[in-house]
């Protein structure tokens, strides 16, 4: 007999009435099935491993599959408190190869208490692993815990790309810092030399089993073999649209509207006159950005592609960038809300991520939304983004790698745009605030300078090459001379 069903308060979904007590989900996203997943890197050191590393987890764990990275490198700074040259990476050091194989094996072992007692479902083998014998062990190693494998391998040729590494990431490491400029290049191109007599490339042949993805030159060619089931595939395609140019991503949301002022959510209702003067002020600051190029996303909301008129510049709309769907509770104000639906508004103050709005959405929902976005967004060289609180929080969550905890409660104050400038392995986060009334701007803040970022001021705005976007092209540059709502007012 089929059971009676009940309908979860904050999610919505409906479950078995007599559902016996579950365990926490491993993640929030549905994974069809998957059983947990050992990623492993591979490849020799300056090739953009850790980079590749900590971008997927960073993805994978806004998506909701819960990911960690394990560094095998720092596991060995552990153990040896006190790095003194590259031989410690010779074949022939077998006291330093054990210590090493020590360190893989404790990486795993703390991987597998993660999947088992901390409820992961996806943990980042990160060290070089380049040869079969390592990766045998990975492999026998997943076997026993029941976890699928996949190998994500980096192989790059190009010595312009290695020495930008070189220089911008590996001489700060921990390993170098007694040691000067040149001292530490030498060490570290002799220790490269070190793991290229020992190399073993996944071979096309003899691997032909295993699921594995190449990355060639960063990104110029991928190889994809025996990708089996959801997550790879999007762990896949993920890879497949990430590049390492640098750029600008500036996020704002829509000047001040209507529906703020009343203090309402939801809606469609236009600009008011403060709002049309931020939207005059982003226009005079995207110039300053020497932005000529610039792509411009909106909503299709009228209060977004409102701004997005005064900048004079082709937008597209994108309907994944509408603001969050509040259901019955479209266009109320909260006390509007608390006094009409108080269970809800209880309900929405215990789990602001998860709850979903009586016909509408909650932030996870919005999360599944913008991942096109996402993947438009990592394609792209500089892009302007006008969208909503909530929209630009989850926006904001992926790029500072902030947890659904966080996420509802990012600060994202009306007329604010969010300077992203990616580093090596994070973003730089600046805000800049247009002061609607008197027509001009102020760098208020630095919220987030990631490690390795250093005190660089954000390189300007280059044009952004052609790559076809899924959305809605407007016909037409607007004129300068044009007033801001002439079109779609």
């Amino acid at each position: 007999m089929p059971r009676d069903l009940f309908q979860s308060p904050v999610q919505k979904t409906w479950l078995p009435s007599d559902l016996p007590g579950v365990a926490p989900p491993r993640s929030c996203l549905p994974l069809l099935a998957n059983s947990p997943m050992l990623i492993a890197m591979v490849g020799l050191p300056a090739r953009g491993k850790t980079y590749i590393a900590k971008k997927l987890t960073r993805y994978l764990n806004w998506v909701g599959v819960a990911t960690r990275v394990f560094n095998v490198g720092e596991y060995r700074r552990e153990a040896v408190r006190c790095y003194k040259s590259h031989e410690f990476f010779e074949q022939k050091n077998e006291e330093a190869m054990q210590i090493r194989r020590q360190c893989a094996q404790a990486a795993l072992r703390d991987a597998r208490r993660y999947i088992d007692e901390q409820q992961g479902h996806v943990a980042v083998f990160d060290a070089t692993n380049t040869t079969r014998e390592r990766r045998d062990m990975i492999i026998n190693f997943c076997h026993d815990c029941g976890y699928k494998l996949l190998f994500v391998e980096s192989l790059c040729d190009d010595p312009d790309v290695i020495a930008s590494n070189i220089a911008e990431v590996k001489l700060s490491s921990p390993d170098y810092k007694d040691f000067d400029l040149e001292t530490a290049r030498d060490d570290f191109i002799k220790r490269i030399e070190c793991y290229k007599t020992a190399y073993q490339p996944i071979d096309d042949e003899v691997d032909s089993e295993l699921s594995y993805i190449k990355i060639i030159n960063v990104g110029q060619r991928f190889l994809v073999n025996r990708v089996r089931d959801h997550v790879q595939s999007r762990i896949a395609y993920y890879l497949m649209n990430i590049h390492v140019q640098p750029r600008s991503i500036l996020l704002c949301r829509h000047g001040e509207s209507d529906s703020n002022v009343q203090g309402r959510i939801g809606g469609d209702q236009g600009l008011t006159a403060r709002g049309r003067q931020f939207a005059g002020a982003l226009c005079r600051y995207v110039e300053d950005q020497n932005a000529l190029a610039l792509r411009v996303w909106t909503s299709q909301l009228r209060r977004a592609i409102q701004t997005a008129e005064a900048l004079a510049l082709p937008y597209e709309q994108w309907k994944p960038l509408n603001e969050l769907d509040a259901g019955i509770c479209e266009e109320m104000t909260y006390d509007e809300i608390e006094q009409r639906f108080p269970e809800e508004f209880s309900l929405r103050a215990a789990s602001k991520y998860h709850y979903r709005y009586p016909n509408g959405e909650s932030y996870q929902d919005l999360v599944q939304r913008l991942e096109p976005v996402i993947m438009e967004l990592e394609r792209q060289e500089n892009v302007l983004v006008v969208c909503h609180q909530a929209v630009l929080r989850c926006l904001l969550a992926y790029f500072l790698d902030k947890g659904a905890d966080e996420l509802p409660y990012l600060k994202c104050p009306l007329h604010t745009v969010f300077k992203l400038t990616p580093a090596a392995y994070g973003c730089k986060l600046e805000s800049v605030h247009l002061d609607a009334d008197q027509n001009e701007y102020k760098w208020r803040w630095t919220l987030k300078r990631h490690a390795g970022t250093g005190d660089k001021t954000p390189r300007a705005l280059k044009p952004a090459r052609a790559t076809q976007s899924p959305c809605v092209r407007l016909a037409g540059r607007p004129e300068r001379g044009r007033p801001a709502l002439g079109r779609g007012s």
